[in-house]
């Protein structure tokens, strides 16, 4: 059975703006210092399916910027554009209906494009885990990170440890909002907890099954956008059906309502690099516990991000602080409110500052 890598690259990043932009959005920047963190992705994912079985998507307006980012890591024709965006469940259903069109049944494993992960090997190591049970099985696997520490910011996903599927995979009991500490502190002890990473592995048929079942008005819209792939009038029918789709999360509206979700356990240094306050996964603070990019000189900054893409950034007396700099904005926050960032963008958005977004 063949297997497939769908990448969900349409997010705008908000939480990372200035330097996240809408058409240059998080996943097409260079964060790491290495590479663009979808090409980080495409490259971590390469042992599992050729560039052949690559599938990404995206929002309509970031095509031109990640073909040229992306080069030849994958082909142009299975870059699936977003006319707009319809949340999580729509992008996954958009790239199970094409890829059950142009090559058939197979085992299709979805990844968000923007993330960090430390120790390639073992996950890849992981997700072939994933992969086996998925074969096996007609189960919804999804992979989830054994926590290191009580995390208010992640989702958790509480599993049965006596309920094994397999060799690799455990029952969900369910999944869990952002919990407070104190929760998050119990979740620890109770070791019965992961985080949600937000990847998953399932045979094409039986994702596009439980999308009949539990979300049927986005199902019958993806079946009748179907229709058109691979003819001249495919990029007219997603223009005209797409938008109509429901917005719905994956998590909501298909991992939280089925019987057959299974979780295989992984560790292997996950970060989702969701806000500015993550960096400290990708780069090591100096003996003050800051974390400097660019062009800088800091006296008497501590706890602090000082990260410039254009020009000199001096602090003096700092702590605590997230200041960011680029050609045309600078933003300065509290650490501890970095993910009230994208509540600038939204300002921005009712204020119709758009060249600011």
């Amino acid at each position: 059975m063949k297997v497939f890598n769908v990448i969900i690259a349409g997010g705008g990043g908000t939480r990372f703006w200035p330097l996240s932009r809408q058409e240059i959005p998080k996943q097409l920047i260079n964060l790491s210092g290495e590479d663009a963190l979808i090409n980080e992705t495409i490259d971590r994912i390469a042992p599992i399916a050729d560039k052949e079985e690559l599938f990404i998507v995206t929002n309509e307006s970031q095509v031109k910027a990640l073909k040229d980012i992306v080069k030849d890591k994958c082909c142009f024709e299975n870059i699936l554009p977003e006319p707009s965006a319809r949340n999580t469940a729509a992008a996954i259903g958009f790239a199970a209906f094409n890829i059950m069109k142009k090559f058939g049944d197979g085992v299709m494993c979805v990844y968000p494009a923007d993330h960090y992960i430390k120790d390639e090997t073992e996950f890849v190591n992981v997700l072939n885990k994933a992969i086996d049970v998925a074969k096996n099985n007609d189960k919804l696997v999804t992979i989830g990170i054994t926590p290191t520490f009580p995390s208010t910011g992640y989702g958790y996903i509480n599993f049965d440890r006596d309920s094994k599927i397999g060799e690799h995979s455990y029952e969900v009991v369910e999944f869990v909002e952002k919990p407070n500490f104190e929760v998050a502190k119990s979740y620890i002890a109770s070791n019965k907890y992961v985080w949600n990473s937000g990847m998953f592995v399932w045979k094409v048929s039986k994702i596009l099954e439980d999308f009949k079942r539990y979300l049927p008005k986005v199902y019958s819209r993806l079946e009748k956008l179907s229709e058109y792939i691979g003819t001249e009038h495919e990029e007219e029918a997603i223009k005209e059906i797409y938008p109509s789709i429901p917005s719905i999360s994956i998590d909501y509206g298909v991992m939280e309502r089925s019987n057959d979700v299974v979780v295989v356990p992984g560790d292997f240094g996950w970060n989702d690099v969701g806000s500015w306050d993550s960096l400290g996964a990708i780069y090591p603070t100096d003996v003050e516990g800051n974390i400097k990019r660019g062009d800088f000189i800091t006296i008497d900054t501590s706890n602090s991000i000082i990260y410039s893409d254009d020009k000199l950034i001096a602090t003096v007396g700092l702590n605590d602080l997230i200041v960011v700099s680029t050609n045309d904005a600078v933003m300065v926050c509290r650490k501890d409110r970095a993910q009230d960032v994208k509540k600038i963008v939204e300002q921005l958005k009712e204020k119709n500052r758009k060249e600011y977004i």
